[in-house]
């Protein structure tokens, strides 16, 4: 569905207000109905986090209903939750509200809180970076999208980056969202070449004022969990595609950061890359493993996919597909269960981190 048959479909829905519904090419249609979504509490305790990327709202979309019933109490979206490629920001907006009508999607949003930052597809532009010049109107449409409430520093400034503290004393989980792409340094791109993004080895992903709000987050935070959300992988630096390791000098500063401030229980979670692995490294100067899940996608992958990652457990996931995390307080220190589940709750992958263990 091109962007003008969108937004001519969400015109007539707010025309006639009644019950029209809009077809995608799946023959899936659209409630009119007016959800009104869950406010983020975050002095709820968090025991069961969903999470996922890469959703095409003009697709069939069978993947809401295993993680409705998964009872999550938290969904996290990691980027490309639509595909808007466009400096219009009204067919944007249709796209976004296409999404917010799917009727499948709509269970989601009666049951769960949702937060969530964005990668390149529903930022505007393929592998766009600070050059995009939509980026501020985007911006706004992504947090009208989920819902963030005025109130969130986000609004007061550039970038859609944000944090969340959840739970009681000695059972918080902080979760930092990061913005990979509004402040992002361009990067010179070689097709069918490898590597085909050559190395900034001077630019930066995440731009000065985001460091010192990442640093400033670490410094002060007093969680035991602390997620930490990109739309681009982190971890893995063998793949010919986008990835943090294309700015080394960013990938090894978020790795200091980590260290200086002893940040407990660090995990990282992605999108982008249409397929759903699990990645870990050993820290220098931290006492516990880093450990990535990367969920992608929601609606679409790249079947029979297959590319090198020396720092993957277990399997790639290349059927559709969407991140849980399980959390354990019961003991001195948490235990955190890491999953790829897909269609009615098939587990692809896992991983325990028992943050107990040196």
């Amino acid at each position: 569905m091109n962007a003008n048959k969108i937004f001519l479909c969400l015109f007539m829905l707010l025309l006639t207000n009644l019950n029209y519904s809009c077809k995608s090419k799946t023959g899936a249609s659209a409630s009119t109905s007016t959800i009104v979504p869950l406010l983020v509490d975050e002095s709820k305790t968090l025991t069961r986090i969903a999470l996922g990327s890469c959703n095409r709202s003009d697709y069939e979309q069978p993947l809401w209903q295993p993680i409705v019933d998964e009872k999550p109490d938290l969904w996290i979206w990691l980027g490309d939750n639509i595909y808007g490629d466009t400096e219009d920001m009204k067919a944007l907006a249709a796209n976004y509200a296409l999404q917010k009508n799917n009727s499948e999607y709509q269970k989601l949003m009666r049951s769960t809180p949702i937060i969530g930052i964005w990668d390149d597809h529903d930022y505007g532009v393929n592998d766009g970076g600070k050059e995009y010049p939509k980026r501020s109107e985007s911006r706004d449409a992504m947090l009208d999208f989920l819902d963030v409430p005025k109130s969130n520093p986000v609004w007061q400034r550039d970038g859609g980056y944000q944090s969340y503290t959840f739970g009681e004393a000695g059972k918080k989980v902080k979760v930092l969202l990061l913005d990979a792409r509004y402040f992002r340094d361009r990067v010179e791109r070689r097709r069918k070449e490898y590597p085909q993004y050559i190395p900034n080895l001077t630019g930066t992903i995440l731009g000065e004022e985001q460091w010192k709000w990442v640093e400033e987050e670490l410094k002060t935070s007093d969680a035991q969990i602390h997620i930490f959300g990109s739309g681009i992988q982190i971890l893995p630096v063998q793949h010919n595609y986008e990835k943090w390791n294309t700015f080394p000098q960013e990938r090894d500063r978020l790795f200091n950061l980590l260290v200086k401030h002893q940040v407990p229980g660090a995990i990282f979670i992605s999108g982008d890359r249409h397929i759903g692995e699990l990645s870990k490294k050993e820290i220098e100067g931290l006492e516990y493993p880093l450990v990535e899940l990367t969920s992608s996608g929601l609606t679409h992958t790249y079947e029979n996919a297959s590319e090198e990652n020396n720092l993957r457990i277990g399997k790639l996931t290349d059927q559709l597909n969407f991140g849980f995390i399980e959390i354990d307080w019961k003991g001195d220190k948490p235990i955190v269960d890491l999953e790829i589940r897909g269609k009615g709750g098939k587990l692809f992958q896992a991983y325990k981190i028992d943050y107990n263990q040196k």
